[in-house]
């Protein structure tokens, strides 16, 4: 079987110049090309030789000519802008200097932003680790560092990011789950933070290929699908009410305790064993009850 490598285009500075002289001068071309057809008018009007006539009108129009030639190979770059510099589909190299440029005028020239940029995916419903579907959604900040690449390596090098992002986020997702994990695994839900750096890591390899760079990845939506949000939702809300539950008997337990001790301590009723258990009961049921508690006057003894 046969691998066939991709050779990846390499950045290269091009040969470029400044454009401020240079479109000074084509401005004095165009006005060494108007007094030039001003004499050829002047002379012809004065009788003079038609050859020298002649002369003047190619002169001006020579000037005009290479006037609107060194025009048109000017470009402007600002700053966090570059330039791909081709000739017939050739690459020649990159500049990168911004303000007034000039090259050559039949070179072409492909303007490129090296700017910072944010993009938002798409809503994905995907599964979980444990096969829940989920909504799930990233903001992704990335950057062009390689314009080379950016340009001949790929087809569209912004299409190309989408693609790998959600490529991307749905393999990262499959990984965790969305709560709950095993054994104090991570879950996209608890851990935001290490679910981004993962998938900018992975992201980053995926779009190296295009001379792109990943600075940074985060969830930006993350729900239950629809069609189990309810049933998740329920299960939510029982495992709370059991987390306060236990806090609550954890309390009532500690304050029984407590009360039990003071009371022995400070000599002020002595209890037996019975009587301890009625005093357990009737304060675990005044501490935990959901709904207060109608007191019972006790005018007579226990027995």
């Amino acid at each position: 079987m046969t691998v066939i490598s991709h050779k990846r285009t390499q950045e290269k500075p091009a040969s470029t110049g400044s454009g401020g002289f240079l479109l000074v001068l084509a401005l004095a071309g165009f006005l060494a090309a108007a007094w030039l057809l001003f004499q050829g008018i002047m002379t012809g009007e004065s009788g003079g030789d038609e050859g020298v006539v002649a002369l003047y009108v190619i002169a001006a129009a020579a000037t005009i000519l290479a006037s609107i030639l060194v025009l048109s190979g000017l470009y402007s770059l600002q700053q966090n802008e570059s330039a791909a510099i081709t000739l017939f589909g050739n690459y020649k190299g990159t500049d990168k200097k911004p303000g007034l440029r000039w090259v050559v005028p039949w070179y072409s020239r492909k303007k490129i932003s090296l700017r910072v940029r944010n993009v938002t995916s798409q809503t994905l419903k995907v599964n979980d680790k444990k096969g829940n579907p989920i909504e799930i959604a990233a903001v992704v900040v990335w950057r062009v560092v390689d314009t080379a690449q950016a340009v001949f390596d790929v087809d569209n090098y912004e299409t190309f990011v989408n693609i790998q992002i959600e490529t991307s986020l749905r393999e990262i997702t499959s990984h965790f789950a969305y709560d709950h994990g095993e054994e104090a695994e991570p879950t996209l839900r608890a851990d935001g933070v290490k679910v981004g750096e993962m998938l900018a890591a992975r992201l980053q390899e995926r779009v190296a290929i295009a001379g792109l760079a990943v600075d940074e990845a985060r969830l930006s939506h993350l729900a239950y699908a629809p069609e189990i949000a309810s049933s998740m939702l329920r299960r939510q809300q029982a495992e709370a009410v059991l987390e306060a539950r236990a806090k609550i008997v954890h309390g009532a337990v500690s304050m029984v305790e407590s009360a039990l001790q003071q009371l022995s301590e400070r000599d002020i009723v002595t209890l037996d064993d019975e009587r301890k258990a009625a005093m357990v009961s009737n304060l675990l049921v005044v501490l935990c009850a959901d709904r207060e508690a109608q007191p019972v006057v006790n005018a007579g003894s226990l027995y």
